[in-house]
């Protein structure tokens, strides 16, 4: 149930994001999350994209390095203590999160959290063994 997720280097001046967003709009292409984190000269951006291979194609013609990284998205209670109860099982099981970001979701009072993992089918597998809801691609994007 891992879901696809584009990376990619923008040059840390006003504009770049920009330019990637006016690329995909051109295109017809929506973005359902992203999340931009920087450094003095650059910045990462990460994008889940349905069309993510045509998103893909599209970002490297225009000039563009892109990452494709496996991902999980978990709906999380929207509640005091919804991301430690998570993030205890993870630690728990050993598993190690090297990033994640979050979105507002308008479903159950719950939010989606991605997280990527430095084993993302021991992360998979551990989550489904302790009964905790993976999003599937196909969820996230309807």
């Amino acid at each position: 149930m891992k879901i696809e997720q584009l990376s990619l280097f923008l040059e840390n001046k006003p504009g770049s994001l920009n330019v990637v967003c006016r690329v995909l709009r051109e295109n017809n292409i929506n973005m359902r999350t992203l999340s931009l984190a920087d450094t003095e000269q650059f910045g990462i951006l990460r994008l889940l994209i349905k069309e993510w291979k045509q998103a893909k194609k599209i970002l490297e013609a225009a000039g563009y390095i892109v990452k494709v990284t496996e991902v999980l998205a978990l709906p999380v209670d929207d509640r005091p203590g919804g991301l430690a109860d998570v993030l205890e099982v993870l630690n728990k099981n050993a598993i190690n999160v090297e990033y994640m970001y979050a979105f507002s979701s308008d479903k159950q009072n719950r939010a989606i959290i991605v997280f990527r993992f430095e084993n993302p089918d021991k992360a998979e597998e551990i989550l489904k063994k302790e009964n905790i809801d993976i999003i599937t691609g196909i969820d996230l994007f309807n």
